[in-house]
């Protein structure tokens, strides 16, 4: 996702870091993380390797709709898979993916404890 774009240069709170910070590949990921239901399937992947028709199960929704986000999360990279068979299994590419969902959710919990209007 090459645009000519420069990465932007900022302060990291925690440690006084210099991050360069890629704004269209956050914003790429950060839109993949959107739905709620891609949400629900990486949690559901994230104890391991799973078919769709177990993903289906567990999550009770419906094989096109979970096929249809499993597409998406392999387009963004967020899970991988490995074929067996006639199966193919979908797992999390990588584990930081669910502290990434962790620190979203907490962040969420805050700004929503604060809100008295919506």
């Amino acid at each position: 996702m090459d645009d000519g774009q420069q990465p932007v240069s900022i302060l990291a709170r925690d440690t006084g870091e210099t991050l360069d910070i890629e704004f269209q590949s956050v914003a790429f990921l950060a839109k993949s993380l959107s739905d709620e239901n891609r949400l629900r399937i990486l949690l559901c992947i994230s104890q391991g390797k799973k078919a769709v028709g177990s993903i289906v199960e567990e999550l009770g929704l419906s094989q096109p709709l979970v096929s249809h986000h499993l597409k998406e999360l392999k387009r963004s990279l967020l899970v991988r898979i490995e074929r067996s068979g006639p199966f193919i299994y979908y797992e999390l590419s990588d584990p930081a993916i669910l502290g990434v969902i962790e620190e979203l959710n907490m962040v969420a919990e805050n700004l929503l404890a604060t809100r008295t209007t919506f």
